[in-house]
């Protein structure tokens, strides 16, 4: 396990969410940055501009958003070259326990884990411990 610093990427559509996932993340002491979208489509553009210049970043991503939802994002995300992906360890986030959603997060090679929201102090330590 690593104990340097990670970059955080928070993409939901409620700002209260992202608001609370960031003071969160910033408070674990692992944190190097904390960006947050409220739209998928920004996120990926964001990620496609870093390109294969990305540091380790993880992605939490939420499943139910409007625009670009979170299984479409991950589809997206998985769409880019290897050198783009390397550096981000995805995360997807629901308030609702779907049993499809749930089999279908394990369908992607580039998802670790599905984890219930709200996002919790507890489940990023978690998160982190495991990288």
């Amino acid at each position: 396990m690593s104990s340097g610093k990670l970059h955080f990427i928070v993409i939901d559509d409620s700002k209260l969410d992202c608001f609370i996932a960031e003071k969160i993340i910033q408070n674990t002491g692992r944190c190097e940055s904390v960006k947050t979208f409220q739209q998928a489509t920004e996120a990926l553009a964001y990620i496609k501009e870093l390109g294969a210049a990305a540091a380790a970043t993880i992605v939490f991503v939420d499943i139910q958003m409007p625009v670009m939802n979170g299984f479409e994002f991950v589809e997206a995300f998985e769409a880019l070259p290897e050198d783009h992906r390397k550096a981000y360890s995805m995360y997807m986030l629901s308030s609702s326990i779907n049993e499809n959603d749930i089999a279908k997060v394990k369908g992607y090679s580039s998802v670790k884990q599905f984890l219930n929201k709200p996002l919790t102090a507890s489940a990023i330590s978690i998160v982190l411990e495991n990288y």
